[in-house]
């Protein structure tokens, strides 16, 4: 009896270090954004497509505007 409860004791610990491997390879680190004003936005950032075009012609991947109201301004993103 005590060697069946060994066995099955082996068998878990195995079973639990496969599933927590396989957890720990799936996991995929997040890249860095870096964020800048925008330097040729004009205006009050509206709309998240028009801050976005402006953002792509400086060299930028994405931009989004950021803010309330009449503080609302255009942000660039790129990976750092």
């Amino acid at each position: 009896m005590a060697r069946l409860l060994s066995s099955v004791s082996t068998i878990f610990v195995m079973f639990l270090l496969l599933v927590v491997t396989e957890m720990g390879a799936n996991m995929v680190a997040e890249a860095r954004s870096c964020i800048s004003k925008s330097f040729t936005y004009k205006g009050l950032c509206v709309h998240d497509r028009n801050c976005a075009n402006v953002c792509r012609t400086e060299g930028f991947v994405e931009g989004h505007c950021r803010g309330f109201a009449f503080g609302s301004r255009c942000f660039c993103y790129k990976p750092c």
